[in-house]
């Protein structure tokens, strides 16, 4: 799971990646111009974006390229109908990632994602494991010891979130930051009961809590 922008001005398009993504149980914002694009860029966290060549107001390029400038450091995948060596070297030296020509079909851009969001955290495996868990990122499935954990959308992307950052400390605002969209009517209290729930899948009564409340903190996933 993965928080991500799409700034793309085909609405058919954008609508498809969207729905396909989130399928993927990614957690997808979408803007169709490039300034907007480059505000939601300025103001929120996202782990990854998606970007047009050709936008209305700003272009990818220049969207790239202003977010680079300000020390912006996700992974960036530029989506465009160019096909030339020339125009693939701009969007890379733009300080593009990768680049993916249009037409493409959803499984590479799929695979694309995996790729890029494996870079920043050295990930070696699309398989996460902390302390008998076992997440697949591809097959969006969570095991506990062999067993199979049944999770609605929400938790998986925040157990997803917490084992990607294993030992890290959260606050409430800041997993509703990283985790939610920006757009959601979720709170503070939506945290609180998708965690309570979370906790009640993931370790029996009897067991060690792997969810820790650190009081006045926030929730840390405790690696040992």
């Amino acid at each position: 799971m993965a928080k991500i922008l799409i700034v793309e001005d085909d609405i058919n398009l954008c609508n498809q990646v969207v729905a396909w993504l989130a399928n993927e149980m990614h957690t997808v914002e979408a803007v169709h111009d490039g300034k907007e694009g480059s505000q939601r860029l300025r103001l929120y966290d996202y782990e990854l974006a998606i970007l047009d060549w050709q936008l209305p107001e700003m272009s990818g390029i220049e969207v790239c390229r202003a977010f680079r400038a300000e020390g912006g450091s996700i992974p960036i995948l530029m989506l465009t109908g160019k096909t030339t060596i020339e125009s693939k070297e701009t969007g890379l030296d733009s300080g593009a990632d990768d680049y993916l020509t249009k037409p493409f079909h959803m499984k590479e851009l799929s695979a694309r994602i995996r790729a890029l969001l494996r870079r920043p955290h050295a990930i070696s495996s699309n398989v996460l494991e902390v302390r008998g868990l076992a997440l697949d990122t591809v097959q969006k499935r969570l095991k506990k010891n062999g067993e199979e954990i049944q999770l609605s959308p929400k938790e998986f992307a925040l157990i997803e979130y917490f084992m990607r950052h294993p030992d890290q400390i959260f606050s409430q605002e800041a997993l509703l930051e990283k985790v939610w969209s920006s757009e959601s009517d979720a709170t503070i209290l939506s945290v609180y009961t998708t965690v309570k729930t979370l906790r009640k899948k993931i370790a029996a009564k009897d067991e060690p809590q792997i969810l820790s409340t650190i009081h006045g903190m926030g929730y840390r996933l405790d690696s040992k």
